[in-house]
């Protein structure tokens, strides 16, 4: 089974692009919670995932309660600069799931309080605020690809 990158309502069409084009190197699925900060048919966005649009498994939702509803078995880990737990401390499974929340406000706050156990961090100075959202995206889906030993990756 795949890993899969939720973004909920992102914003910026180059780093959704650039996620998609991590998500066809990777085999991991994309979904994109709307409202989305952008059209689908946005330049930046095709371009930032160059031609690998066509290998990328996209699924669109109207809520994130909608994905949860969609994969009740799923396993969900949520990416916030709030959480007290680095990503590298679990122990990922195929199919699991990585929810990663708007570039100018992250996760909403109910959503990180609601799953405490499962909030993941990336630890970093105290010098920035976060990281880009891509390399967040890119850097927890290796993480997960190398705990599995990178199934069907050469």
């Amino acid at each position: 089974m795949p890993f899969h990158i939720v973004l909920v309502e992102p914003e910026i069409p180059a780093n959704t692009g650039n996620i998609a084009r991590t998500c066809a190197a990777t085999g991991t699925h994309l979904h994109l919670v709307r409202p989305l900060g952008f059209d689908t048919d946005d330049r930046t966005l095709k371009r930032a995932g160059l031609d690998y649009w066509h290998s990328v498994h996209v699924e669109y939702h109207d809520s994130f309660d909608e994905v949860l509803s969609l994969y009740p078995q799923g396993r969900f880990f949520y990416a916030s600069t709030r959480a007290t737990k680095v990503y590298s401390q679990f122990d990922y499974k195929d199919g699991d799931f990585f929810v990663f929340g708007k570039e100018t406000k992250g996760l909403p706050q109910s959503l990180i309080d609601a799953n405490l156990e499962t909030c993941i961090r990336m630890p970093m100075t105290d010098k920035v605020r976060s990281l880009n959202l891509s390399n967040s995206a890119a850097i927890i889906v290796y993480e997960a690809l190398k705990q599995n030993h990178f199934p069907g990756l050469e």
